[in-house]
């Protein structure tokens, strides 16, 4: 069976994406990576110094991988474009993760100044995925500015709470065509696993990677999670019933 994921036209082997924040130990991300066996992981354009090699994020991840910066930060359109076209020049590809951000309690994304940006820099010849509050309506506003996927949260960035927008989640996934990503929320690889079990692409996490006790067999343990997900969504999960139903027959034993 051919199950292979394409954003943008690009064969993307593995369907777990992951970041590049919050590690107590950034010489560890080699190891996450190959653990995780991700294609693309996320970056902060704060984080990359080229005048410092010592700070500079970049040097603890292997050739070969898809950089995704993200504009975190950007508390609207304009800058969400600015930081995109930055990375961009500084080397890190034309891949961009759109984050607009201007709530500060819950950082959820603005879906309106989301899709400008995405319009703005997919023209501007971005491979553009934008991360987003899980609603209809903005997610078809996104594919039509041109987006390569979508990115609906779990629950609040950070927050490990799992798939509390799994009904929306559900819906954005039956009806949009691209690749929808579940970003942000995931804390256990349970979680991950519920996500490719409904039908998501891929999901993408940082937080429950890096803030756990030994990220390199969290890692493996959310590859294999997504990686089971997946294989159950594709097999076709058997129905759920109120009632008990044996699993064995329950006549014709015994003279009855």
């Amino acid at each position: 069976m051919n199950d292979e994921l394409l954003i943008a036209g690009v064969p993307v082997r593995s369907r777990l994406i992951t970041g590049s924040g919050k590690y107590r130990d950034e010489s560890i991300i080699k190891d996450v990576l190959e653990a995780a066996q991700c294609d693309i992981i996320t970056i902060a354009l704060r984080r990359i110094d080229f005048d410092s090699p010592q700070e500079n994020i970049l040097k603890n991840i292997p050739s070969g991988k898809v950089l995704l910066p993200n504009t975190s930060g950007a508390r609207n359109a304009e800058e969400a474009v600015r930081i995109a076209r930055l990375a961009r020049a500084m080397g890190c590809g034309n891949w961009v993760k759109i984050e607009v951000i201007n709530d500060q309690k819950y950082l959820l994304p603005d879906n309106h100044e989301t899709v400008l940006a995405t319009e703005i820099l997919s023209r501007d010849g971005f491979v553009v995925l934008p991360y987003m509050s899980p609603d209809l309506s903005a997610a078809r506003r996104m594919v039509d500015a041109g987006a390569a996927a979508v990115m609906p949260l779990g629950a609040p960035i950070g927050s490990n709470r799992g798939l509390q927008t799994r009904e929306l989640l559900e819906i954005i996934i039956s009806e949009i065509d691209i690749p929808v990503i579940v970003d942000a929320g995931i804390g256990k690889p349970s979680h991950a696993a519920e996500a490719m079990e409904l039908g998501a692409d891929a999901v993408l996490l940082n937080t429950a990677i890096a803030s756990s006790d030994d990220p390199v067999a969290m890692a493996r343990a959310f590859r294999l999670a997504v990686e089971a997900g997946r294989t159950a969504y594709l097999a076709g999960m058997a129905g759920v019933s109120k009632t008990a139903r044996a699993s064995s027959p329950l006549t014709g034993f015994l003279d009855n």
